[in-house]
């Protein structure tokens, strides 16, 4: 992951003013190994900025993920942060649905994807959820639905109606 100094060195490079709030956002990140919601920013940055909004949380998180300095997953709660990888090369993630331990893939499954010739991919993301080896062992796992789909549909290739 990247450390507090990284994150705060990639806001500055795309031009993001260096506030105090944004450093204790950099270091927070910086220095907590698993994902966070807004919800869980939001209240570590309230007790050290009052008056600070969600929407000032969450617009931040935003701009570092699109900045590529945080990671942002989708689990079966919502959406979560964490500092990206500070490997450079290209890779993607099995995660723990218990601990959030989060394992690298070591090859891109888009390579072996059969998508059709007539989509041009710009961007693709993958994620594997499941539970580790500690937390099996452990019998740590609390039971949960298994995540939502969020594919086209296998019959006719239209995307699923998100109504």
């Amino acid at each position: 992951m990247l450390t507090t100094e990284q994150i705060i060195d990639g806001m500055s490079e795309n031009g993001l003013r260096i506030t105090d709030q944004r450093k204790t956002l950099a270091k927070l990140f910086g220095e907590h190994p698993g994902y966070l919601t807004a919800k869980d920013v939001y209240e570590y940055m309230g007790k050290k900025y009052s008056g600070l909004s969600f929407d000032t949380v969450y617009r931040n998180l935003r701009v570092l993920y699109e900045l590529g300095v945080l990671e942002q997953v989708v689990f079966e709660e919502g959406i979560k942060f964490r500092a990206r990888c500070s490997e450079d090369h290209h890779h993607h993630h099995m995660i723990c649905l218990q601990c959030q331990k989060t394992y690298p893939i070591k090859f891109c499954p888009m390579q072996v994807t059969d998508g059709p010739k007539d989509f041009q991919v710009v961007q693709h993301k993958f994620e594997v959820f499941g539970y580790c080896k500690d937390c099996v062992n452990d019998n740590t796992i609390t039971k949960k639905r298994p995540l939502a789909q969020s594919h086209a549909s296998c019959g006719g290739g239209e995307p699923e109606s998100t109504l």
